[in-house]
């Protein structure tokens, strides 16, 4: 269990939090490639709005991407199995991490583009797939804890991705063609070792009706032989939906019976990319800047951070989220998330006048970092696979995941222009939609700890107001 979680989240949530960050660092570099590409081609300087423009697609193709790869979710885990899904995704990875490795020496910058598409489709498959193989295949006591590994693999991929983007490292013009390819190493890796590994046993039962198959993967997943208790509960499943059938997007969407778990998930993914991390991360070089650190040092003070914030805060969570439960570090994340917006958008205002404003806007980053870890980032994707039973699952991360992406396509594109408009007030609107999110998720969202996806399922038919059979 351990180690099919490690190759899962190594090979595909690690490459989506690299990809995230690795364009900030080399980013001067690949334009200056980008206008000698098109002097090369055309005899004259490329125009400054045609360069931001092409950037623009640069940047906002990923997101754009990861919507398409969410909306390929449920027809391909419901026909390719979850590892098999897994398995088709390293090809688009590996694909796009040739084509940026190469895009220099073939001095072509609309690859760079098209490649960026591709990885956003790979990130999009990733970032749902893997939270529903892990849930899937773990034991009730564990699957908060195996939920949030995803999350500690997609930050330490933002980390490795703002580490070898050092200017000493690979962030220079040499370089960034090569911090670009490495993408494809750890989806080769996985790609050569993930096939050694069980298929999710509830894809092999339920869906597949091969309970044989279904026993011998997950007594190779809990290394013991009696597995009866949960093969029965598995049953139990499948008696409950047989009457269902396979959710599709239009189903689910129209099924009494599931109505608020849609709505929740969909409140919890927008609460988690409308809360301003985007925003919080533009801001940060700026904010260090102000309380008096060398712009030439600026980054060496981000990768800190990123060390002490989120990596070790995620991987504090993989311990606590079983102890805690979901709802309190839900309700506790989008808090400090409210609570950090509100206090920097006043020490961002006053930093001109009082001078130690910059020290407190620089705690008010670092302390929104940790309440992003701990609970808006990861929990969201553990309460899909646990809020949905698995004949509605690939529909309902297919949702979720496309909500997921649209909402961080639009916080890239808006928060440039609201920032313009707004100055540091921006923050305000950030602050009132983590504090509309917390009070849905007091008054709506169940603790799902340590019980089983039936348990989980009879405690939402109340609220639904359905009977269970």
């Amino acid at each position: 269990l351990a180690l099919v979680a490690l190759v899962s989240a190594f090979g595909s949530s690690f490459q989506y939090g690299y990809n995230v960050s690795v364009i900030n660092s080399p980013a001067p570099y690949m334009q200056d490639f980008y206008n000698q590409t098109y002097f090369n081609r055309n005899g004259v300087p490329m125009d400054s709005s045609f360069q931001t423009l092409l950037w623009s697609l640069t940047v906002s193709m990923f997101p754009l991407g990861g919507l398409f790869g969410s909306l390929m979710v449920w027809p391909l885990v419901n026909n390719c199995g979850r590892k098999g899904t897994l398995l088709i995704n390293n090809l688009f990875s590996i694909a796009a991490a040739i084509l940026m490795g190469t895009s220099e020496l073939a001095k072509t910058f609309e690859v760079i583009i098209l490649s960026r598409v591709i990885m956003g489709i790979y990130a999009g498959l990733a970032s749902n797939v893997v939270p529903m193989f892990l849930g899937e295949i773990s034991p009730k006591n564990l699957r908060g804890a195996i939920g949030v590994v995803p999350q500690l693999f997609i930050t330490v991929g933002i980390l490795v991705a703002q580490i070898l983007g050092l200017n000493s490292i690979l962030g220079n013009a040499k370089g960034w063609a090569v911090l670009l390819g490495l993408t494809g190493i750890p989806s080769a890796i996985q790609l050569l070792i993930l096939p050694f590994f069980p298929e999710s046993p509830r894809y092999l039962l339920i869906q597949k009706g091969n309970e044989e198959q279904a026993r011998q993967a997950l007594q190779r997943l809990r290394g013991w032989d009696d597995v009866d208790d949960e093969i029965e509960e598995m049953r139990r499943e499948d008696r409950s939906e047989k009457e269902e059938g396979q959710f599709t997007v239009l189903s689910l969407c129209t099924f009494r019976g599931l109505r608020w778990q849609l709505i929740s998930i969909i409140v919890m993914m927008m609460g988690q990319q409308l809360s301003g991390i985007n925003g919080v991360f533009y801001y940060a070089d700026r904010i260090f800047q102000s309380a008096g650190v060398d712009s030439n040092n600026v980054q060496y003070v981000t990768v800190s951070i990123g060390v002490w914030s989120l990596t070790l805060f995620c991987l504090f969570q993989v311990f606590i989220v079983e102890a805690l439960g979901r709802r309190i570090l839900l309700l506790a994340g989008f808090g400090l998330c409210c609570v950090s917006c509100a206090v920097l958008t006043l020490a961002l205002n006053l930093q001109t006048t009082v001078s130690w404003m910059s020290y407190l806007s620089i705690v008010c980053v670092i302390v929104y970092i940790i309440g992003h870890a701990i609970g808006a980032s990861p929990i969201p994707f553990v309460m899909i696979t646990e809020m949905f039973l698995q004949s509605s699952r690939p529909a309902a991360f297919m949702v979720g995941g496309s909500v997921h992406w649209l909402c961080n396509f639009t916080v890239g594109l808006v928060f440039l222009y609201m920032e313009a408009g707004l100055g540091p007030y921006c923050f305000l609107i950030f602050c009132a939609i983590c504090l509309a999110t917390i009070i849905y998720i007091f008054f709506i969202v169940p603790e799902t700890k340590n019980k089983t996806f039936m348990e989980i399922n009879r405690i939402m038919a109340k609220r639904n107001k359905v009977e269970i059979q």
